[in-house]
Protein backbone atom coordinates (compact mmCIF):
# COMPACT_ATOMS: atom_id res chain seq x y z
CA UNK A 1 0.00 0.00 0.00
CA UNK A 2 1.26 3.48 -0.88
CA UNK A 3 2.49 5.53 2.11
CA UNK A 4 0.49 8.58 0.98
CA UNK A 5 -2.76 6.57 0.94
CA UNK A 6 -1.99 5.31 4.44
CA UNK A 7 -1.33 8.81 5.76
CA UNK A 8 -4.55 10.03 4.12
CA UNK A 9 -6.54 7.19 5.72
CA UNK A 10 -5.02 7.99 9.12
CA UNK A 11 -6.13 11.61 8.77
CA UNK A 12 -9.61 10.81 7.44
CA UNK A 13 -10.36 8.19 10.11
CA UNK A 14 -8.79 10.36 12.83
CA UNK A 15 -6.49 7.54 13.89
CA UNK A 16 -4.70 8.38 17.15
CA UNK A 17 -2.74 5.17 17.78
CA UNK A 18 -0.62 2.80 15.70
CA UNK A 19 -0.27 -0.79 16.95
CA UNK A 20 2.93 -2.50 15.84
CA UNK A 21 2.52 -6.30 15.70
CA UNK A 22 5.39 -8.79 15.76
CA UNK A 23 5.70 -12.52 16.28
CA UNK A 24 8.28 -14.20 18.49
CA UNK A 25 10.04 -17.50 17.81
CA UNK A 26 7.42 -19.35 19.85
CA UNK A 27 4.65 -17.95 17.59
CA UNK A 28 3.11 -15.55 20.11
CA UNK A 29 1.80 -12.23 18.80
CA UNK A 30 3.16 -9.12 20.55
CA UNK A 31 2.14 -5.48 20.25
CA UNK A 32 3.66 -2.08 20.90
CA UNK A 33 1.55 1.07 20.39
CA UNK A 34 2.83 4.48 19.30
CA UNK A 35 1.03 7.78 18.77
CA UNK A 36 -0.16 8.30 15.20
CA UNK A 37 1.58 11.67 14.98
CA UNK A 38 4.90 9.78 15.08
CA UNK A 39 4.05 7.88 11.90
CA UNK A 40 5.20 9.55 8.70
CA UNK A 41 7.20 8.64 5.61
CA UNK A 42 10.51 8.90 7.47
CA UNK A 43 9.47 6.71 10.42
CA UNK A 44 7.89 4.18 8.04
CA UNK A 45 11.23 3.78 6.28
CA UNK A 46 13.42 3.96 9.38
CA UNK A 47 11.20 1.97 11.73
CA UNK A 48 10.52 2.39 15.42
CA UNK A 49 13.16 1.63 18.07
CA UNK A 50 10.68 0.15 20.50
CA UNK A 51 11.65 -3.48 21.08
CA UNK A 52 13.64 -4.96 23.97
CA UNK A 53 14.72 -8.25 22.44
CA UNK A 54 15.79 -9.71 25.79
CA UNK A 55 12.17 -9.61 26.96
CA UNK A 56 10.83 -11.60 24.00
CA UNK A 57 10.88 -15.40 24.10
CA UNK A 58 13.66 -16.84 21.96
CA UNK A 59 15.18 -13.48 20.97
CA UNK A 60 18.13 -11.47 22.36
CA UNK A 61 20.47 -11.51 25.32
CA UNK A 62 20.25 -8.52 27.66
CA UNK A 63 23.72 -7.34 26.60
CA UNK A 64 22.59 -6.25 23.11
CA UNK A 65 18.83 -6.22 23.06
CA UNK A 66 17.67 -3.11 21.15
CA UNK A 67 15.62 -4.06 18.11
CA UNK A 68 13.75 -1.95 15.54
CA UNK A 69 10.20 -2.53 14.28
CA UNK A 70 9.61 -1.54 10.66
CA UNK A 71 5.95 -1.53 9.54
CA UNK A 72 5.03 -3.60 6.49
CA UNK A 73 2.85 -1.08 4.66
CA UNK A 74 0.70 -3.72 2.93
CA UNK A 75 -0.53 -4.94 6.34
CA UNK A 76 -2.05 -1.58 7.34
CA UNK A 77 -5.55 -1.94 8.79
CA UNK A 78 -7.81 0.09 11.03
CA UNK A 79 -8.91 -2.25 13.79
CA UNK A 80 -12.45 -2.29 15.17
CA UNK A 81 -11.30 -3.48 18.59
CA UNK A 82 -9.54 -0.33 19.80
CA UNK A 83 -11.06 3.03 19.04
CA UNK A 84 -9.13 5.15 16.52
CA UNK A 85 -6.34 2.58 16.27
CA UNK A 86 -4.56 1.20 13.20
CA UNK A 87 -2.32 -1.85 12.94
CA UNK A 88 0.81 -2.89 11.05
CA UNK A 89 2.60 -6.23 11.05
CA UNK A 90 6.29 -5.43 11.37
CA UNK A 91 9.64 -6.65 10.18
CA UNK A 92 12.27 -6.81 12.93
CA UNK A 93 15.66 -5.21 12.41
CA UNK A 94 18.76 -5.91 14.47
CA UNK A 95 20.54 -3.59 16.89
CA UNK A 96 21.29 -0.40 14.96
CA UNK A 97 18.34 -0.87 12.63
CA UNK A 98 20.41 -1.57 9.49
CA UNK A 99 20.12 -5.34 9.02
CA UNK A 100 17.28 -7.82 9.43
CA UNK A 101 17.16 -9.77 12.67
CA UNK A 102 17.88 -13.44 11.91
CA UNK A 103 15.40 -14.76 14.49
CA UNK A 104 12.51 -12.73 13.12
CA UNK A 105 10.12 -15.51 12.00
CA UNK A 106 8.76 -13.34 9.20
CA UNK A 107 12.27 -12.85 7.84
CA UNK A 108 12.74 -16.63 7.77
CA UNK A 109 9.56 -16.98 5.69
CA UNK A 110 10.74 -14.20 3.38
CA UNK A 111 14.01 -16.05 2.88
CA UNK A 112 12.17 -19.31 2.17
CA UNK A 113 10.24 -17.56 -0.61
CA UNK A 114 13.53 -16.25 -2.02
CA UNK A 115 15.02 -19.76 -1.98
CA UNK A 116 12.03 -21.02 -3.96
CA UNK A 117 12.39 -18.16 -6.44
CA UNK A 118 16.06 -19.04 -7.00
CA UNK A 119 14.91 -22.53 -8.00
CA UNK A 120 12.33 -21.05 -10.37
CA UNK A 121 9.29 -21.63 -8.15
CA UNK A 122 6.70 -19.66 -6.25
CA UNK A 123 4.51 -21.30 -3.64
CA UNK A 124 0.77 -21.03 -3.23
CA UNK A 125 -0.33 -22.19 0.22
CA UNK A 126 -3.54 -22.50 2.18
CA UNK A 127 -4.25 -23.52 5.75
CA UNK A 128 -7.23 -24.85 7.69
CA UNK A 129 -6.84 -23.59 11.27
CA UNK A 130 -9.21 -25.24 13.72
CA UNK A 131 -9.88 -23.84 17.18
CA UNK A 132 -12.41 -23.86 19.99
CA UNK A 133 -14.72 -21.19 21.37
CA UNK A 134 -15.17 -21.69 25.13
CA UNK A 135 -17.66 -19.71 27.18
CA UNK A 136 -16.41 -18.14 30.41
CA UNK A 137 -17.72 -19.75 33.55
CA UNK A 138 -18.80 -16.50 35.15
CA UNK A 139 -21.11 -15.73 32.23
CA UNK A 140 -22.19 -19.32 31.49
CA UNK A 141 -25.83 -20.15 31.93
CA UNK A 142 -26.82 -23.65 30.96
CA UNK A 143 -28.82 -26.68 31.81
CA UNK A 144 -26.99 -29.97 31.52
CA UNK A 145 -30.27 -31.72 30.66
CA UNK A 146 -30.71 -29.64 27.50
CA UNK A 147 -27.27 -29.88 26.01
CA UNK A 148 -23.72 -31.11 26.15
CA UNK A 149 -21.73 -29.34 28.84
CA UNK A 150 -18.31 -29.99 30.29
CA UNK A 151 -15.96 -28.23 32.61
CA UNK A 152 -12.61 -27.87 30.91
CA UNK A 153 -10.44 -28.64 33.92
CA UNK A 154 -7.77 -30.77 32.28
CA UNK A 155 -6.75 -27.98 29.95
CA UNK A 156 -6.16 -25.66 32.89
CA UNK A 157 -8.95 -23.32 31.79
CA UNK A 158 -11.52 -21.83 34.12
CA UNK A 159 -14.22 -22.09 31.48
CA UNK A 160 -17.29 -24.11 30.62
CA UNK A 161 -18.63 -25.20 27.27
CA UNK A 162 -22.30 -25.63 26.43
CA UNK A 163 -23.28 -27.21 23.15
CA UNK A 164 -26.52 -28.95 22.24
CA UNK A 165 -24.67 -31.79 20.52
CA UNK A 166 -22.79 -34.87 21.67
CA UNK A 167 -19.12 -35.70 21.09
CA UNK A 168 -18.33 -36.81 17.51
CA UNK A 169 -21.55 -35.21 16.20
CA UNK A 170 -20.22 -31.71 15.79
CA UNK A 171 -19.42 -31.65 12.07
CA UNK A 172 -21.47 -29.13 10.05
CA UNK A 173 -24.47 -28.69 12.39
CA UNK A 174 -26.82 -25.84 11.50
CA UNK A 175 -28.01 -23.17 13.94
CA UNK A 176 -29.51 -23.20 16.50
CA UNK A 177 -27.62 -26.40 17.34
CA UNK A 178 -24.46 -24.64 16.21
CA UNK A 179 -24.22 -21.96 18.89
CA UNK A 180 -20.95 -20.45 17.64
CA UNK A 181 -21.97 -19.60 14.07
CA UNK A 182 -22.34 -15.90 14.91
CA UNK A 183 -18.83 -15.79 16.41
CA UNK A 184 -17.31 -17.36 13.30
CA UNK A 185 -19.32 -15.12 11.00
CA UNK A 186 -18.28 -11.95 12.85
CA UNK A 187 -14.64 -13.10 12.81
CA UNK A 188 -14.81 -13.73 9.06
CA UNK A 189 -16.51 -10.41 8.32
CA UNK A 190 -13.97 -8.42 10.34
CA UNK A 191 -11.13 -10.22 8.56
CA UNK A 192 -12.55 -9.20 5.21
CA UNK A 193 -13.95 -5.74 5.99
CA UNK A 194 -11.14 -4.37 8.17
CA UNK A 195 -8.03 -6.40 7.43
CA UNK A 196 -8.50 -7.28 3.76
CA UNK A 197 -8.16 -11.02 4.41
CA UNK A 198 -10.43 -12.94 2.04
CA UNK A 199 -12.34 -15.75 3.75
CA UNK A 200 -13.40 -18.70 1.61
CA UNK A 201 -15.50 -20.55 4.18
CA UNK A 202 -16.20 -21.21 7.84
CA UNK A 203 -17.97 -24.05 9.65
CA UNK A 204 -18.35 -25.97 12.88
CA UNK A 205 -15.79 -28.76 13.07
CA UNK A 206 -16.16 -32.29 14.44
CA UNK A 207 -15.37 -31.35 18.04
CA UNK A 208 -18.66 -31.07 19.90
CA UNK A 209 -17.73 -28.26 22.24
CA UNK A 210 -17.71 -25.28 19.89
CA UNK A 211 -14.91 -26.27 17.52
CA UNK A 212 -14.53 -23.86 14.60
CA UNK A 213 -12.68 -23.72 11.30
CA UNK A 214 -12.15 -20.59 9.19
CA UNK A 215 -10.43 -20.90 5.83
CA UNK A 216 -8.81 -17.95 4.10
CA UNK A 217 -7.80 -17.62 0.45
CA UNK A 218 -4.52 -19.27 -0.60
CA UNK A 219 -1.48 -16.98 -0.65
CA UNK A 220 2.31 -16.94 -0.55
CA UNK A 221 3.94 -18.42 2.58
CA UNK A 222 4.64 -14.97 4.08
CA UNK A 223 1.20 -13.55 3.35
CA UNK A 224 -0.56 -16.70 4.56
CA UNK A 225 1.37 -16.55 7.83
CA UNK A 226 0.40 -12.88 8.19
CA UNK A 227 -3.22 -13.89 7.65
CA UNK A 228 -3.09 -16.71 10.21
CA UNK A 229 -1.69 -14.36 12.86
CA UNK A 230 -4.40 -11.83 11.98
CA UNK A 231 -7.09 -14.51 12.16
CA UNK A 232 -5.94 -15.50 15.66
CA UNK A 233 -5.91 -11.86 16.73
CA UNK A 234 -9.41 -11.23 15.40
CA UNK A 235 -10.93 -14.49 16.72
CA UNK A 236 -9.59 -13.84 20.22
CA UNK A 237 -10.92 -10.30 20.29
CA UNK A 238 -14.33 -11.34 18.92
CA UNK A 239 -14.53 -14.05 21.56
CA UNK A 240 -13.53 -11.63 24.30
CA UNK A 241 -16.29 -9.22 23.32
CA UNK A 242 -18.89 -12.00 23.48
CA UNK A 243 -17.82 -13.50 26.80
CA UNK A 244 -15.89 -16.39 25.26
CA UNK A 245 -12.28 -17.27 24.67
CA UNK A 246 -10.86 -18.63 21.41
CA UNK A 247 -8.14 -21.20 22.03
CA UNK A 248 -5.82 -22.67 19.41
CA UNK A 249 -4.56 -25.34 21.81
CA UNK A 250 -4.20 -28.55 19.75
CA UNK A 251 -5.98 -30.83 22.25
CA UNK A 252 -8.01 -28.91 24.82
CA UNK A 253 -10.49 -31.67 25.65
CA UNK A 254 -9.78 -35.31 26.43
CA UNK A 255 -11.80 -37.77 24.30
CA UNK A 256 -12.89 -35.16 21.78
CA UNK A 257 -11.29 -34.05 18.53
CA UNK A 258 -8.16 -31.94 18.64
CA UNK A 259 -7.52 -28.89 16.48
CA UNK A 260 -5.32 -29.26 13.43
CA UNK A 261 -4.08 -26.84 10.81
CA UNK A 262 -3.84 -28.83 7.59
CA UNK A 263 -1.55 -27.05 5.14
CA UNK A 264 -2.12 -27.10 1.37
CA UNK A 265 0.70 -26.35 -1.05
CA UNK A 266 1.49 -26.19 -4.74
CA UNK A 267 4.54 -24.89 -6.57
CA UNK A 268 4.23 -22.72 -9.64
CA UNK A 269 6.44 -21.58 -12.51
CA UNK A 270 4.73 -18.46 -13.73
CA UNK A 271 1.16 -19.50 -14.58
CA UNK A 272 2.00 -23.23 -14.63
CA UNK A 273 1.01 -25.38 -11.67
CA UNK A 274 3.92 -27.81 -11.55
CA UNK A 275 1.95 -30.21 -9.35
CA UNK A 276 -0.63 -30.99 -12.07
CA UNK A 277 -0.25 -33.72 -14.67
CA UNK A 278 -3.36 -34.69 -16.65
CA UNK A 279 -1.70 -37.90 -17.86
CA UNK A 280 -1.37 -39.27 -14.32
CA UNK A 281 -4.07 -41.90 -13.84
CA UNK A 282 -3.85 -41.96 -10.06
CA UNK A 283 -4.57 -38.39 -8.96
CA UNK A 284 -3.47 -36.13 -11.86
CA UNK A 285 -0.39 -35.39 -9.79
CA UNK A 286 3.00 -34.68 -11.35
CA UNK A 287 6.41 -36.20 -10.67
CA UNK A 288 7.45 -32.84 -9.19
CA UNK A 289 4.63 -33.13 -6.67
CA UNK A 290 5.63 -36.71 -5.88
CA UNK A 291 9.19 -35.62 -5.14
CA UNK A 292 7.80 -32.79 -2.97
CA UNK A 293 5.77 -35.40 -1.08
CA UNK A 294 8.93 -37.50 -0.80
CA UNK A 295 10.66 -34.62 0.94
CA UNK A 296 7.81 -34.25 3.42
CA UNK A 297 7.88 -37.97 4.23
CA UNK A 298 11.69 -38.06 4.44
CA UNK A 299 11.83 -35.12 6.85
CA UNK A 300 8.43 -35.61 8.49
CA UNK A 301 9.77 -36.70 11.87
CA UNK A 302 12.04 -33.65 12.30
CA UNK A 303 9.42 -31.40 10.71
CA UNK A 304 7.13 -32.33 13.61
CA UNK A 305 9.17 -30.19 16.01
CA UNK A 306 8.14 -27.13 13.98
CA UNK A 307 4.63 -27.94 12.73
CA UNK A 308 3.49 -29.73 15.93
CA UNK A 309 5.59 -27.73 18.37
CA UNK A 310 3.99 -28.12 21.81
CA UNK A 311 3.76 -30.86 24.42
CA UNK A 312 0.00 -30.70 23.92
CA UNK A 313 0.39 -31.29 20.14
CA UNK A 314 1.15 -34.95 20.73
CA UNK A 315 -2.06 -35.48 22.66
CA UNK A 316 -3.79 -34.66 19.35
CA UNK A 317 -1.62 -36.99 17.25
CA UNK A 318 -3.23 -40.21 18.48
CA UNK A 319 -5.47 -42.76 16.72
CA UNK A 320 -9.23 -42.27 16.59
CA UNK A 321 -9.60 -38.54 15.95
CA UNK A 322 -8.67 -38.14 12.25
CA UNK A 323 -5.20 -36.88 13.21
CA UNK A 324 -2.49 -38.51 11.04
CA UNK A 325 0.41 -40.26 12.75
CA UNK A 326 1.80 -42.24 9.78
CA UNK A 327 4.18 -40.83 7.18
CA UNK A 328 2.53 -42.04 4.00
CA UNK A 329 0.64 -40.46 1.12
CA UNK A 330 -2.60 -41.08 -0.70
CA UNK A 331 -5.48 -39.46 -2.53
CA UNK A 332 -8.51 -38.69 -0.37
CA UNK A 333 -7.18 -40.83 2.51
CA UNK A 334 -7.22 -38.83 5.74
CA UNK A 335 -5.26 -41.42 7.69
CA UNK A 336 -2.12 -40.53 5.71
CA UNK A 337 0.11 -37.59 6.58
CA UNK A 338 0.03 -36.37 2.97
CA UNK A 339 -3.23 -36.29 1.02
CA UNK A 340 -3.80 -35.32 -2.61
CA UNK A 341 -7.31 -33.82 -2.83
CA UNK A 342 -9.29 -35.07 -5.85
CA UNK A 343 -12.61 -33.29 -5.56
CA UNK A 344 -12.72 -32.42 -9.29
CA UNK A 345 -11.06 -34.02 -12.29
CA UNK A 346 -9.07 -31.66 -14.51
CA UNK A 347 -8.71 -29.00 -11.79
CA UNK A 348 -5.39 -27.55 -12.99
CA UNK A 349 -5.31 -24.55 -10.67
CA UNK A 350 -6.57 -26.47 -7.66
CA UNK A 351 -4.13 -29.39 -7.83
CA UNK A 352 -2.15 -29.41 -4.58
CA UNK A 353 -0.95 -31.57 -1.73
CA UNK A 354 -2.29 -31.39 1.81
CA UNK A 355 0.10 -31.90 4.74
CA UNK A 356 -2.06 -32.94 7.68
CA UNK A 357 0.17 -33.14 10.80
CA UNK A 358 0.46 -29.37 11.54
CA UNK A 359 -1.64 -27.79 14.26
CA UNK A 360 -2.51 -24.15 15.03
CA UNK A 361 -0.05 -23.85 17.93
CA UNK A 362 2.69 -23.72 15.29
CA UNK A 363 4.44 -20.49 14.45
CA UNK A 364 2.98 -20.10 10.93
CA UNK A 365 6.04 -18.32 9.52
CA UNK A 366 8.30 -21.18 10.60
CA UNK A 367 5.82 -23.95 9.76
CA UNK A 368 5.08 -22.83 6.20
CA UNK A 369 8.78 -22.19 5.55
CA UNK A 370 9.81 -25.62 6.86
CA UNK A 371 7.15 -27.39 4.78
CA UNK A 372 8.23 -25.81 1.49
CA UNK A 373 11.92 -26.35 2.30
CA UNK A 374 11.33 -30.04 3.06
CA UNK A 375 9.37 -30.41 -0.17
CA UNK A 376 12.00 -28.52 -2.16
CA UNK A 377 14.68 -30.82 -0.77
CA UNK A 378 12.63 -33.74 -2.04
CA UNK A 379 12.48 -32.18 -5.52
CA UNK A 380 16.21 -31.42 -5.63
CA UNK A 381 17.17 -34.90 -4.41
CA UNK A 382 14.36 -36.67 -6.32
CA UNK A 383 13.15 -38.44 -3.20
CA UNK A 384 10.65 -41.19 -4.06
CA UNK A 385 7.65 -41.10 -1.69
CA UNK A 386 6.87 -44.77 -2.33
CA UNK A 387 3.54 -46.15 -3.40
CA UNK A 388 0.37 -44.42 -2.16
CA UNK A 389 -1.55 -46.14 0.63
CA UNK A 390 -5.27 -46.06 -0.10
CA UNK A 391 -6.52 -48.07 2.86
CA UNK A 392 -7.09 -46.93 6.44
CA UNK A 393 -3.53 -47.07 7.77
CA UNK A 394 -4.72 -47.40 11.36
CA UNK A 395 -6.30 -50.77 10.46
CA UNK A 396 -3.29 -52.22 8.64
CA UNK A 397 -1.65 -53.51 11.78
CA UNK A 398 1.90 -52.92 12.98
CA UNK A 399 3.41 -55.86 11.09
CA UNK A 400 1.91 -54.75 7.75
CA UNK A 401 3.00 -51.15 8.30
CA UNK A 402 6.55 -52.35 8.92
CA UNK A 403 6.47 -54.43 5.74
CA UNK A 404 5.37 -51.37 3.78
CA UNK A 405 8.08 -49.23 5.38
CA UNK A 406 5.62 -46.74 6.84
CA UNK A 407 7.29 -44.53 9.45
CA UNK A 408 5.39 -43.03 12.36
CA UNK A 409 5.48 -39.44 13.58
CA UNK A 410 7.19 -38.78 16.95
CA UNK A 411 5.03 -39.59 19.96
CA UNK A 412 6.28 -36.67 22.08
CA UNK A 413 7.74 -33.21 21.64
CA UNK A 414 11.05 -34.42 23.09
CA UNK A 415 11.27 -37.14 20.43
CA UNK A 416 10.51 -34.56 17.73
CA UNK A 417 13.20 -32.21 19.06
CA UNK A 418 15.75 -35.02 18.99
CA UNK A 419 14.81 -35.70 15.36
CA UNK A 420 15.29 -32.02 14.52
CA UNK A 421 18.73 -32.07 16.15
CA UNK A 422 19.87 -34.79 13.74
CA UNK A 423 17.93 -33.73 10.64
CA UNK A 424 17.96 -30.00 9.89
CA UNK A 425 20.20 -29.40 6.85
CA UNK A 426 17.16 -29.03 4.59
CA UNK A 427 16.11 -25.97 6.63
CA UNK A 428 19.40 -24.10 6.36
CA UNK A 429 18.71 -22.24 3.12
CA UNK A 430 16.36 -20.05 5.24
CA UNK A 431 16.98 -21.01 8.89
CA UNK A 432 20.42 -20.10 10.22
CA UNK A 433 22.21 -22.48 12.58
CA UNK A 434 21.63 -19.90 15.33
CA UNK A 435 17.87 -19.98 14.74
CA UNK A 436 17.76 -23.79 14.73
CA UNK A 437 19.90 -24.07 17.87
CA UNK A 438 17.90 -21.34 19.63
CA UNK A 439 14.63 -23.01 18.69
CA UNK A 440 15.80 -26.40 19.94
CA UNK A 441 17.00 -24.89 23.22
CA UNK A 442 13.68 -23.10 23.70
CA UNK A 443 11.67 -26.27 23.01
CA UNK A 444 13.82 -28.42 25.29
CA UNK A 445 13.24 -25.94 28.09
CA UNK A 446 9.51 -25.98 27.33
CA UNK A 447 9.45 -29.78 27.47
CA UNK A 448 11.30 -29.78 30.82
CA UNK A 449 9.08 -27.11 32.37
CA UNK A 450 5.90 -29.05 31.53
CA UNK A 451 7.17 -32.60 32.02
CA UNK A 452 8.38 -31.88 35.57
CA UNK A 453 5.04 -30.43 36.66
CA UNK A 454 2.38 -32.60 38.25
CA UNK A 455 -0.83 -32.74 36.19
CA UNK A 456 -4.44 -33.10 37.45
CA UNK A 457 -4.60 -36.45 35.65
CA UNK A 458 -1.70 -37.77 37.75
CA UNK A 459 -3.46 -36.70 40.94
CA UNK A 460 -6.64 -38.43 39.71
CA UNK A 461 -4.93 -41.72 38.83
CA UNK A 462 -2.27 -41.98 41.50
CA UNK A 463 -3.47 -40.16 44.62
CA UNK A 464 -4.55 -43.44 46.18
CA UNK A 465 -1.40 -45.46 45.57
Amino acid sequence: MDINRILEAIREKQVRWISLHLTDLFGTLHQATVSAWQFDEKSAQRGFGKLDGSSVKGFKDISESDLVLKPVLDTFAITPFSEKTARFICQIYDTGGKTRYERDPRYIAEKAEKVLAEEGFSALMGAEPEFYFFRRMESWIGNASTGYSIEVEEAGFDYKVNQGISPKEGYYPAPPIDKTEALRRRTAEILEDYFGVKVESHHHEVGAAGQAEINTRAASPVRLADNIQTLKYVARNVAQEAGYIATFLPKPIYADNGSGMHVHASLWKGDENTFYDKSDDYAEVSQTARYFIGGLIEHGRSLSAIVSPTVNSYKRLVPGYEAPIYLAWSKSNRSAAVRVPVYHKGDVKGKRIEYRPPDPSANPYLAFSAIVLAGLDGIKKKIDPGDPIDTNIYKLGEQKRRELGIKQLPATLLEAIQELESDNEYLKPAFTSDVIEGYIEMKKNEWTQIEYRVSPAEIHFYSGV
